[in-house]
């Protein structure tokens, strides 16, 4: 008898049982999160739990967890100039398709910034191209994943964090690949934006979240309400939010 085993576990996991009947129990929320009713509040109360839990999972605190559609999204939505500033974007020559792809900056105020023969990124080619661009008054925008979704690589994020921070710039991480797999601390990485996604790790698909350091601000990919904080304009998904906890 043939026996099928699903190793793929980078591209997506396996649906977690407790995490199915989570969802049983969310998709009971019918209220509108943003209502006063005691519905509304039940739902409410649900997506902060899950919230609470998120920022545990990386040492963050909860009003800085942006929940979203996912990890390519949370990525849109880090990687954005913040008014007032000039902003230059660098990403890893490894970074995921969404982050390579999928940052809201000019091609001229982008550069890529290359890896190692072990796959890591070059940290003294990222150095050089940020004092580089230091005269030009220009402010670093860095994103460098955590961990490679294909070979594996842990990029030494917290040693890049410093390099970034000297220069007076921030930095985010996509660590979708990481989560769940190695400890994530967002003030231990040094990490001023982190990426996950909740399919990764036994979660449902189209739940994933933008976790910030204390005090980091970002600019709205999805604008025109009130919800997550005027981060994250459109109707929560109470559901969605609860099971990704």
């Amino acid at each position: 008898m043939n026996q099928r085993s699903y190793l793929d576990y980078n591209a997506t996991a396996p649906l977690r049982p407790e995490v199915r009947e989570a969802v049983i129990e969310a998709l009971a929320l019918y209220g509108n999160p943003s209502s006063v009713h005691a519905e509304g509040r039940a739902a409410r109360a649900a997506i902060e739990v899950a919230r609470v839990k998120v920022a545990k999972l990386v040492g963050a605190r909860a009003e800085d967890v942006i929940f979203t559609s996912g990890g390519t999204e949370a990525n849109a939505l880090a990687l954005a100039a913040q008014a007032g500033e000039a902003w230059h974007c660098y990403m890893s020559a490894v970074e995921h398709p969404s982050v390579l792809s999928g940052g809201r900056f000019y091609r001229e105020t982008t550069t890529t910034i290359p890896v190692t023969s072990q796959g890591v990124v070059d940290l003294d080619a990222l150095a050089s191209e940020l004092e580089k661009h230091r005269p030009g008054g220009w402010r670093p925008l860095v994103s460098l994943m955590a961990a490679n979704n294909e070979t594996g690589a842990i990029q030494p994020v917290a040693e890049a964090a410093k390099i970034v921070h000297v220069a007076g710039g921030l930095l985010h991480s996509d660590a979708v690949q990481a989560a769940g797999r190695v400890p994530l601390d967002i003030c231990a990485l040094g990490s001023d934006m982190l990426s996950l996604s909740a399919h990764k790790i036994g979660g449902p698909k189209g739940v994933g979240a933008l976790v910030l350091r204390e005090r980091v601000h970002v600019e709205p990919l999805l604008k025109g309400g009130g919800q997550e904080r005027r981060r994250r304009a459109g109707q929560s998904d109470a559901a969605d939010s609860e099971r990704s906890g």
